[in-house]
Order: C-alpha cells, then sequence, then structure tokens
C-alpha cells in the first residue's frame, strides 16, 4: 500500500506541476532544488533530452527497491501497524484513567487532610503517652497515697497519714482540672473519715491524758470539727465509755452495781473532767471560739445528775444496813474525790440515803 500511494503520488507530479505553472514562474526555484537545478544547467541539449528517461528508470528502480524492502520488512511494518493500535487503545484508556483520577483529586485532597488531622492527633496522643511513661514511678506513687494512707492508720501512723493528706490537699489545689488528681483527692478524703472515726473510737476506750492529747492534736490538724465542736465530740465520747463501764456491771445484785458505779465514777469521771481541762483550757486568748461557754460544767452536772438519779432508783433494793453504811461512805468518798474538780455532792447525799 505504502509503494502504491508513492507510485501515484509520483505520477501526480507532472500534472501539479503543470497546475502550479501559472502561479510560479519557476517551479523548482526552492532550496531544496537548487543542486539539482545548478547541475541541469551544466547539461548539453543531447543530455537534457535523455534526462526524462534517466529520471523515470530511477524512478523504477527505486520503487523496485521499496517493494523489496516492503516485502522483506513487512513483519516490521505489521508490528508497527499492531503497536500503533495498541499505544492508540493505551492512550485512549489512559484518558480514561485520567478523568477518573481528576475526578478523585478532591477525595485524595480531603483524606490527605484528614490524615493530617489524625497524624496532629495521634502525635498528640503519642506526646502524652510519653510524659506518662517518664512520670510513671511518680503517678504509680500519688495513686498508691490511698492505700499507703490506709495502712499508716491502721498502724496508728497518724502523723505520716495526715502528712500524706496534707500533700494530696496541696496539688489539688494546684491541679484542679485534673481527674486523675481529683479522683484521688476524693479516695484521700473517704480515707480521711476512716481516720476521724479510729480516732473517735478510741476516745471512747480507756486511754490517758498523753494519748487524749496525741488524739486532739490529729482531730485538730485535720479541721474537720471547729473548737466547740471539738469540744462537744470529747465529752461525748468520753461519756461513750463511761456509759460501757456501766453497762457491763451486773445490775442483778444491786450492791454491786451501785459501788461499781461509785467507783467508775470518783475514777474515770475525776479523769475526764481533768483530760478535758488540760486539753481545752490552756487558751488564755479569750476569744469566743475557744471559750467553754459552760458546756464541761454542764456535762458534769448531767453525770452528777444521773449517779444520784441512780442511787435514788437503786438504794431502796438494799435492806441491809451494813451495806447501806458502806454505800454511803464510798459514795461521800466519790463526792469527796470529785470535790477536787468542782463537783462535790455530799450535801446532796444524806436526804438519798434517808429516805
Amino acid at each position: 500500500d505504502l509503494l502504491d500511494a508513492g507510485h501515484r503520488h509520483s505520477s501526480e507530479l507532472p500534472a501539479a506541476g503543470a497546475d502550479m505553472e501559472g502561479a510560479s514562474v519557476l517551479p523548482l526555484s526552492g532550496a531544496a532544488y537548487q543542486p539539482y537545478v545548478s547541475e541541469l544547467l551544466s547539461f548539453s541539449i543531447e543530455r537534457l533530452h535523455k534526462e526524462p528517461e534517466l529520471l523515470r528508470v530511477d524512478g523504477e528502480r527505486v520503487r523496485r527497491q521499496m517493494q523489496e524492502v516492503a516485502v522483506e520488512n513487512y513483519a516490521a511494518f505489521i508490528a508497527a501497524s499492531e503497536a500503533l493500535s495498541f499505544v492508540r487503545a493505551q492512550l485512549e484508556g489512559f484518558d480514561k484513567h485520567l478523568e477518573a483520577l481528576v475526578e478523585e483529586i478532591p477525595n485524595l485532597t480531603s483524606g490527605c487532610t484528614e490524615f493530617v488531622e489524625s497524624a496532629h492527633q495521634i502525635l498528640e496522643e503519642r506526646k502524652l503517652n510519653q510524659t506518662l511513661l517518664a512520670n510513671h514511678s511518680t503517678l504509680l506513687d500519688l495513686l498508691e497515697i490511698p492505700q499507703l494512707m490506709d495502712t499508716c492508720i491502721r498502724n496508728g501512723n497518724y502523723d505520716e497519714a495526715l502528712d500524706l493528706e496534707a500533700f494530696v490537699s496541696k496539688i489539688s489545689k494546684l491541679h484542679p482540672d485534673l481527674p486523675v488528681i481529683q479522683g484521688l483527692a476524693a479516695e484521700v478524703k473517704k480515707t480521711i473519715q476512716s481516720l476521724i472515726s479510729q480516732l473517735l473510737q478510741k476516745l471512747r476506750s480507756n486511754i490517758q491524758l498523753p494519748e487524749c492529747l496525741r488524739i486532739v492534736a490529729h482531730l485538730r490538724r485535720i479541721g474537720v470539727f471547729s473548737e466547740s465542736e471539738l469540744r462537744l465530740q470529747f465529752l461525748r465520747c468520753r461519756e461513750a465509755w463511761l456509759s460501757g463501764i456501766l453497762d457491763d456491771l451486773d445490775q442483778r445484785n444491786v450492791y454491786d452495781y451501785l459501788k461499781g458505779m461509785v467507783s467508775c465514777h470518783r475514777t474515770h469521771l475525776f479523769d475526764v473532767v481533768n483530760q478535758y481541762r488540760a486539753i481545752f483550757n490552756n487558751d488564755k486568748s479569750g476569744s469566743e471560739e475557744n471559750s467553754d461557754g459552760g458546756l464541761l460544767f454542764s456535762w458534769a452536772m448531767h453525770q452528777v445528775s444521773n449517779h444520784l438519779t441512780t442511787l435514788q432508783v437503786m438504794l431502796p433494793n438494799i435492806t441491809e444496813g451494813g451495806s447501806l453504811s458502806n454505800m454511803l461512805e464510798n459514795c461521800m468518798y466519790c463526792a469527796m474525790g470529785l470535790g477536787l474538780v468542782g463537783l462535790d455532792f455530799r450535801c446532796l447525799l444524806p436526804p438519798i440515803f434517808e429516805k
């Protein structure tokens, strides 16, 4: 096909030249034809007459050579044609894929934006995790404070427990926006309530003045009670202890019960009054907060009143004169001892025993 097309093109050259004859005076005036034109001008007339035949022969030779080349290399031409078709088809596929890619670019852009935001968030979380890992031991110590406080309380190390509570209270005020710290402070408050209960329970037991001083000092340091409330709690707890002692006495034997009650009041009521005065009456500032307000006197008179009421109720059950005499002697001795703290009630005893 290519050779036929070349042959037709060659045969059409004279006609095309004739058509262009009117348009250009010298059709071979182009720069590409100048060497051939120069060669023609050097020929003789005879040589010029022979030139068309020579050109025809050369054309035939060239056409044959082209045919031979086409025959020898037809496979290459076919492969080139197939390659061209394949490339054209591939280019069309590329166009479709490129169009789809262009349509997906906005989605890709938004996906990249989301990825960047997610990466920033992950990076921040990673920094937090690194900080947490770097401070793991410190954080672990903080989280173990409630358990450590509970151990200190159970072992009676109240000063150490209160030191831990003060530390947690301090960091809670420094970091009010951290849930972990606030949760830790809440657990410590629960532990402090357990400490308060244990301290009050100790006040309900048989303890001496030094232990009472330590317990009240701890309660003051906790700060859960005002000074007046602390005084009232102290007297309530000591009264509960006295009541427990009296409840343990056997009421079936009236004489033994009254004798035990008189001995209890003579010894322990005296101690409670002295303990109260030693703990709470050292303040000489005269401030209303530290003023007793007659609390101790009212409480002591209540105890003496209960003592006398019990005597009035139970003495009629004692019929032996010797027992009554011994009981009167014990009561007088008890009233005389309590007189050292301002609770002498000996003048109130004879009317009770006379009845």
